[in-house]
């Protein structure tokens, strides 16, 4: 078997084929120059400024269109997804952005953005000629390789009428949502995919939200601190979420209902995950609900579910509340070789850190510093990532506030709002800036996924902000520390590993990452692995295959891109 190593060091990024030793995945816009309020001390624990945002110096200026200033509807909110993907097989990490409406017009939408990376040069957007410019309001995108042809295509939800977008393996699109099966009248918010019966192709997990009709809702018709503000969830029908089985031939197939999905009354879904919770080696899924409880389905094993929420303790929080689910971030915090779930919430509430040993979870969200910092602010995307590269899972919170009406005066209660990061401090949290300086302010940001856009082993963050331009903020960290990045290729079936738990052990410690395809709020991340190693060096690298196959890796470079290609 050989592996293929990409490595960033001395800046030139080259290629080079080692052996591996085997043992056993069109608007124009401008700048937000609003300036960042000091309200927090900053860490300085390891760099004044771990990022820096290049979106306008590197032409993300496009301004994301979502309804009106008033926000009078609940729809005009919501939205802001974007994946991270090599949409044209070049080695570059590019981004799909994804574009609202004018409320007038939510048919016809504000365009969808495909940015192509050039690298020091910036990113083009190239969606009209790649063919994936959208239409209709759009919320969130999925980068997948649904037809395992080894090429990543696109599936966005929308308000009305889902998009697949197949990939022809050149960076050009055909829209297939049709003939594949999987049209949605539904407003559809997250998505994610994975292995769900085990037969080497990537099912679909739609998650629906409400039953929305302008003609139907008054706007601003309800009230929040005194205000006038649009009607919430709970005044609206739930739609319930579709789970889709891929036939292998191009099409899909609904078996929520075979699959026991459809059994359960509906939630307000939007945060998906497709991951195994309980590390038997198949996938379950989590979903994150707003205003009810959240929704564990545990995978029999033969493409059933059970729902297991209250019983494994991640349906509500501590005190058994149901909360305002958002997005959702799936990370090993504490190191014990166990995936641990967070979910993002709503003001006056806290973000929830469900603590996993093996499938029951506990509430340890202001046991690390997580819940009190997060009270006044309104969470929405998050994503678990070792920004220092110091060999622990560090965390990024996007937050913004739904509510114009909620701007104060005195500064008291704001909508827009300053993103999060926590540093991981042996498993507790400390807040630190993401961004110091003029260029960063409050903004209502939604989207958050992490992805390193220049291949030099510290991951960058890019975040969708509401009626504004997104942030890319590149990792200005400089602390010395080593790293080693992973990209799984499957031998026939799954080409990217989705699905897969993939363990490294470095001087006598063990760290976890998961194949993800969808996460966060409405969105996908890099599908590249990423483990900080601090000054040690990685001596093994274990992967458990979607099914359970061990595959065990030594002879790791350092600071490099391994591709580690299933065993036949």
């Amino acid at each position: 078997m050989k592996m293929v190593v990409r490595s960033n060091s001395a800046n030139p990024i080259y290629w080079a084929l080692l052996s591996l030793v085997t043992m056993a995945c069109s608007q124009s816009g401008v700048e937000d120059s609003s300036p960042a309020p000091a309200e927090y001390l900053v860490s300085t624990a390891v760099v004044k400024t771990p990022f820096v945002d290049k979106a306008a110096a590197l032409n993300l200026t496009r301004i994301h269109t979502g309804g009106g200033p008033e926000k009078r509807y609940i729809v005009e909110a919501k939205g802001g997804g974007a994946a991270l993907f090599d949409a044209e097989g070049d080695g570059d990490l590019d981004i799909y952005w994804v574009n609202g409406a004018p409320l007038a017009t939510p048919g016809l939408g504000g365009g969808n953005a495909l940015y192509r990376n050039d690298g020091e040069v910036g990113f083009v957007d190239i969606a009209a000629a790649a063919g994936v410019e959208g239409h209709g309001w759009g919320m969130g995108a999925l980068s997948a390789d649904y037809d395992n042809d080894g090429d990543q295509d696109l599936y966005i939800t929308c308000l009305r009428d889902n998009i697949l977008y197949r990939n022809d393996g050149r960076g050009r699109f055909a829209d297939q949502t049709e003939q594949a099966g999987v049209a949605m009248p539904l407003w559809s918010t997250g998505a994610a995919m994975g292995d769900a019966d085990l037969d080497g192709d990537l099912d679909l997990y739609v998650a629906n939200y409400v039953e929305f009709s302008v003609d139907e809702i008054r706007p601003l018709g309800t009230q929040w601190k005194g205000r006038d503000v649009f009607i919430g969830p709970l005044s609206l029908p739930a739609s319930p979420d579709v789970l889709y089985r891929n036939e292998g031939d191009g099409t899909f197939a609904d078996m929520t209902g075979a699959s026991g999905i459809g059994r359960h009354e509906p939630g307000y879904g939007f945060g998906v995950l497709f991951v195994d919770l309980d590390d038997d080696g198949d996938q379950d899924l989590y979903i994150a609900n707003d205003s009810t409880p959240n929704f564990l389905y545990r995978n029999t094993g033969d493409g059933t579910f059970v729902e297991v929420g209250l019983r494994a303790n991640a349906a509500f929080n501590e005190m058994g509340l149901a909360q305002a689910g958002m997005g959702v971030a799936w990370g090993d915090y504490d190191g014990d070789g166990d995936g641990d779930l967070f979910v993002t919430n709503f003001e006056d509430d806290y973000n929830t850190l469900y603590r996993n040993a093996g499938g029951t979870f506990t509430d340890m969200s202001f046991a690390v510093g997580l819940g009190r910092v997060s009270l006044p602010y309104v969470g929405f995307g998050a994503v678990f990532l070792d920004y220092d590269n110091d060999a622990d899972q560090d965390l990024f919170v996007a937050n913004g506030h739904v509510y114009p009406q909620i701007e104060s005066p005195d500064g008291s209660a704001n909508y827009p709002q300053k993103n999060h990061l926590f540093a991981n401090d042996g498993g507790r949290f400390n807040l630190v800036d993401p961004v110091v300086g003029p260029e960063m302010g409050a903004a209502v940001s939604r989207g958050a996924v992490a992805g390193d856009f220049d291949d030099d082993g510290r991951l960058d963050l890019f975040v969708t902000n509401l009626n504004g331009r997104p942030s890319l903020l590149y990792n200005n960290t400089e602390t010395g520390h080593h790293w080693l990045g992973v990209y799984l290729r499957g031998h026939t079936q799954n080409r990217e590993g989705v699905g897969a738990r993939v363990f490294v052990w470095s001087e006598g410690r063990r760290q976890r990452r998961d194949v993800l395809c969808g996460e966060s709020f409405l969105g996908s991340g890099d599908r590249r692995l990423h483990f900080g190693l601090a000054a040690g060096s990685a001596d093994s690298l274990h992967v458990y295959w979607p099914g359970g196959a061990l595959q065990r890796v030594s002879d790791l470079p350092l600071d490099s891109y391994v591709l580690v290609a299933q065993e036949q």
